[in-house]
């Protein structure tokens, strides 16, 4: 079941068929491994075995003999090409210790997958096995894979350049909290685990890089979310001017914030084409990906509650250890202080502390993977508040009702001292718990508690609101973020009456073009298929700062909007001026401008569009252009929420868990094309229901990714996942004129605790209070052990 679309007469609320489709599913795509250029040379990346070593001797004189093979590097070679190490643009605090990251190790490798040497060869698997030639010692040094022992007294470095493990300790208190907690009637403590996970993007990574040819200008088409923030860092690294270097990101099959940095091997391609004065191309296999693209969450969550008798929230203490891995990617530092702000999601209370231990290990790096922060931070609230339930004794959702911030309340000013605009808990949760069947299922969870059923219900809730539609550039400098969150957008009306829209966002999936089009059609007043929106490329859109934390729509979109509200106001002058009327006297409808009172006195969009373009006649104080620019930056984030609700059947024999119904009711404001935004739910729960069940990065002691290949990580697949039932509500964001709120991430969000509380409801009777995950048969089966009295009698 899916949410209804309400009829409509205009473009924004409808859904249309997105335009991108017809090339993606005939072929006709450009993936970045489907360029092709005259002379192209290929690079495979030797890397590191080992998680931590000395690197003693690189020698690449074999390799230079194999066949095709046409110029071999150590990192030594290339040393000098690099000005410092790859960046991160989130220095935390002031002395954040963050390793220098070459993009190829010259003395000290620091974890599997660790680049030591390249080969360049005329084709891919020519280099790749050349790679089998170059010689490389090592001396092995003690590698650090626990976040707790890392910080230990006398723990082993993970870098022997740095004196500690720890790269920052962050903190915010907000309000009394020693207070709250002093005071209060009862304190829930847990530790919950937010275990590692590797994203698996559809499309691998891959780079192109071609030298100069007629002008001096690099050009690199990359599988990026972030084409312009990539242009800008890698100028700086690689000394390359910005200006005499282009990035282009094609077709992109996927990211989820794996494809937001800045990567060794982009480095390396634009220096073996400065070097070489060829184009180069590298394309990670799948293995490779898992060790040198960057992995997500990895948290440990120490949190308490502070109650009143009467089971109102007073506080709440959070201390994280969040691994950094062994290097500090483009936003590493950061991704675990956004849930800084997250942890209260929408309960009203009194003091919040936050502790966040960034640590450094020998593993790969972490970055932002799809909800950044926010997955991490509600995962917790969520399990916190059901284990609250249990302890004092309330339904659960009679202990959230209670604390939730009440739809009459907004704008609200929340404990962590955001402001959120808009929202109706209420009305989401009614909606989904009749979509449920929620008294029903209770009542059958109680029958068959009572019969001793060995497969047990369990009814897993999750009211959940994130922080998105990443933007506030005043907000993220307050945080020491290293760029801004503005967004550009350019509205081109060509002679035709066609239109071209310039949008710096860089689309990987999301819809950008189909939803762009429907926000220009409508304020233009020009037919959907007549536009045309452009992206990606940063000759083209030349200003941007691309797509990540759910932003696109909320800024990116604004941006549009604006721009075509510019294109509007100048056509209405010359409207005026070509109609002899006032200004004020005219209306603009679906694309016409009429004289209020005469029917027959009007003009087109189109037609204003020719004739601005043949300048015969036109106001004298203008410029012959409709062309519009617009750079927004949004005053605050967008809050989009929700209520999920979750049915498993938990065999106690075996530990297996089926999900038996899923009912997501969210909030997303403003619905620019319905059946976009049931996509990027399905696809948000798959992600967060994949974390709860399925995947889980695995390290051993000698710092070995034991899930290195898709033989070992599971990535869920459509049999794996169960149907939804979706539904919506609509509270208007009052922070931008088309009232939209992110939905990117929404579902991975709210999902992984609806399915977890789910999962350890189902086994209250047995004494178990948590499942770690994912919560696999063999995880399962152990809590149910953990939780068996010592007897064996009955729990």
């Amino acid at each position: 079941m899916t949410a209804v679309d309400t009829p409509t007469t205009s473009n924004v609320g409808t859904t249309k068929l997105r335009k991108e489709d017809a090339h993606l599913v005939t072929g006709r795509t450009q993936w970045t491994d489907n360029i092709q250029l005259t002379g192209m040379l290929h690079v495979a990346v030797v890397r590191s075995p080992m998680a931590h070593a000395r690197v003693t001797k690189v020698d690449v004189s074999a390799a230079l003999e194999q066949p095709g093979v046409v110029a071999a590097f150590s990192g030594a070679d290339l040393a000098d090409q690099w000005a410092g190490g790859l960046p991160c643009a989130w220095p935390v605090t002031e002395d954040m210790q963050s390793p220098t990251h070459l993009p190829i190790a010259t003395d000290e490798v620091r974890h599997v997958g660790d680049a030591v040497a390249v080969v360049v060869a005329d084709s891919r698997y020519g280099a790749a096995d050349a790679t089998e030639f170059i010689d490389v010692e090592y001396e092995p040094l003690t590698a650090v894979v626990d976040m707790e022992a890392a910080l230990a007294d006398g723990s082993p470095l993970t870098d022997t350049q740095l004196d500690t493990n720890r790269s920052f300790t962050w903190q915010k208190i907000d309000g009394d909290v020693d207070a709250a907690f002093g005071s209060a009637a009862h304190v829930v403590e847990r530790r919950f685990i937010n275990q590692r996970l590797i994203p698996t993007a559809i499309e691998p990574r891959a780079v192109v890089c071609a030298p100069p040819r007629e002008h001096r200008e690099y050009t690199m088409w990359s599988a990026t979310q972030v084409p312009h923030i990539l242009r800008l860092m890698l100028a700086l690294t690689c000394g390359v001017p910005e200006h005499e270097l282009r990035v282009i990101a094609p077709d992109v099959g996927g990211g989820f914030g794996s494809k937001l940095n800045v990567y060794a091997e982009e480095a390396i391609c634009l220096v073996l084409a400065k070097r070489l004065g060829k184009p180069i191309k590298w394309t990670e296999s799948r293995s490779e990906g898992y060790q040198a693209t960057i992995h997500g969450r990895d948290q440990i969550q120490d949190v308490a509650l502070a109650f009143n008798e009467d089971h109102t929230l007073r506080g709440m203490k959070v201390e994280l250890h969040a691994d950094m891995g062994a290097y500090l990617q483009l936003v590493t530092p950061g991704v675990p202080l956004l849930g800084a702000f997250m942890f209260n999601a929408i309960y009203k209370m009194d003091a919040l502390s936050f502790t966040c231990h960034g640590v450094l290990t020998n593993k790969t790096p972490t970055d932002a993977y799809r909800g950044a922060g926010r997955p991490e931070a509600t995962y917790a609230i969520e399990r916190l508040m059901d284990e609250a339930a249990n302890e004092l004794g309330v339904e659960p959702f009679e202990l959230r009702e209670r604390n939730w911030i009440k739809h009459e309340e907004f704008p609200y000013t929340t404990v962590a001292g955001i402001e959120y605009d808009s929202g109706n808990y209420e009305a989401a949760t009614a909606k989904a718990k009749e979509l449920f069947d929620y008294d029903g299922l209770r009542a059958e969870q109680q029958r068959r508690r009572e019969q001793g059923d060995k497969v047990q219900l369990g009814i897993g809730i999750s009211t959940f609101t994130e922080m998105c539609g990443l933007a506030p550039s005043r907000v993220l400098g307050s945080l020491s973020y290293g760029a801004g969150g503005w967004e550009h957008a350019s509205v081109r009306m060509l002679p035709s009456g066609k239109v071209e829209v310039i949008t710096g966002t860089s689309p990987h999936g999301q819809g950008h073009v189909t939803s762009w089009s429907q926000i220009a059609a409508d304020a233009l007043g020009i037919p959907f298929e007549d536009i045309e929106v452009r992206h990606g490329d940063t000759a083209v859109a030349h200003k941007g700062m691309d797509t990540y934390g759910s932003r696109s729509l909320v800024v990116g979109g604004y941006a549009v909007q604006v721009a075509c509200d510019k294109v509007v106001a100048k056509a209405k002058r010359v409207a005026a001026h070509l109609l002899e009327a006032a200004e004020d006297d005219l209306e603009f409808d679906a694309g016409t401008f009429q004289v209020k009172g005469s029917p027959d006195a009007n003009t087109s969009m189109q037609d204003v569009a020719l004739a601005i373009f043949a300048a015969h006649d036109y106001p004298e104080d203008m410029e012959p252009s409709l062309d519009s620019d617009a750079t927004v930056d949004p005053e605050n984030f967008s809050y989009p929420h929700g209520t999920h609700l979750c049915a498993t059947e938990v065999d106690t024999e075996t530990g297996a868990v089926t999900i038996r119904s899923y009912v997501a009711v969210d909030d997303v404001g403003t619905v620019i094309n319905p059946q976009i935004v049931e996509g990027q739910v399905h696809g948000g729960l798959a992600q967060g229901i994949a974390q709860a069940l399925y995947e889980e990065a695995v390290y051993d002691a000698e710092g070995q990714l034991k899930t290195g290949s898709l033989l070992d990580y599971f990535v869920p697949a459509a049999p794996d996942l169960p149907h939804f039932t979706t539904d919506r509500t609509e509270t208007p964001a009052t922070t931008n004129p088309l009232g939209v709120k992110g939905v990117g991430e929404a579902g991975t969000i709210a999902s992984t605790p609806a399915v977890i509380n789910a999962v350890v409801d189902a086994l209250r009777p047995m004494g178990v209070n948590d499942v770690l995950m994912p919560a696999s048969p063999q995880n399962v089966w152990n809590a149910i052990q953990a939780a068996a009295p010592a007897d064996g009698g009955a729990a």
